[in-house]
């Protein structure tokens, strides 16, 4: 299986062009994806020039991925209105082919999952289960460790967006009481 998350590519492309964001499936750990979802992201340009960009990128990105490219193209008022159902998808998952980095970042935001949850209800042994789930055990890491998570307090671990279902379904095998919150923290 190919890696989810890309290295920053060597692709050519216009000086119209702000980013260009791998998201979707293809970019979430744990999950299986039959196609590479890619947007770019143009200055205010002819609807025709940006097709014309968008598909000679893609011809340059396809000799990267060994799966279909989903190329959707967008000057920054289009990707902000309010009939582009992709946009929170891309703002928030959505990862820069050009720089490797979230594409949020171009405004200043870096996204956040925060998973709260409780082990009042559990079990003694569950909960050493969850701490060893966590944290990792006789010289194995933990989820925490594996997937650059942080615990910010007891029952509030903070992880990076792309982790989101590895730590849901891992997580869920021990306790139901997790409650997600999608954020934004200001990058520095």
């Amino acid at each position: 299986m190919q890696k989810k998350s890309q290295k920053k590519l060597d692709l050519t492309y216009s000086e119209e062009v702000i980013d260009i964001v791998q998201f979707g499936s293809s970019i979430m750990n744990g999950k299986t994806f039959n196609d590479i979802d890619v947007a770019v992201i143009f200055n205010k340009i002819p609807l025709k020039d940006q097709l014309e960009y968008s598909q000679e990128i893609k011809r340059q990105i396809e000799k990267y991925f060994d799966k279909p490219i989903h190329m959707q193209s967008y000057d920054l008022y289009s990707f902000f209105d309010k009939g582009n159902f992709a946009k929170e998808s891309i703002l928030f998952y959505g990862k820069s082919l050009i720089t490797d980095e979230y594409f949020s970042q171009n405004f200043g935001l870096i996204p956040k999952i925060q998973l709260n949850y409780s082990l009042i209800k559990l079990e003694k042994k569950d909960k050493i289960k969850f701490n060893y789930t966590l944290n990792g055990r006789g010289g194995n890491y933990g989820l925490l460790r594996q997937y650059n998570g942080k615990l910010l307090n007891p029952g509030l671990i903070e992880i990076p967006p792309e982790c989101e279902e590895v730590f849901l379904k891992t997580l869920k095998e021990i306790t139901s009481d997790i409650k997600i919150n999608k954020t934004f923290k200001m990058s520095q």
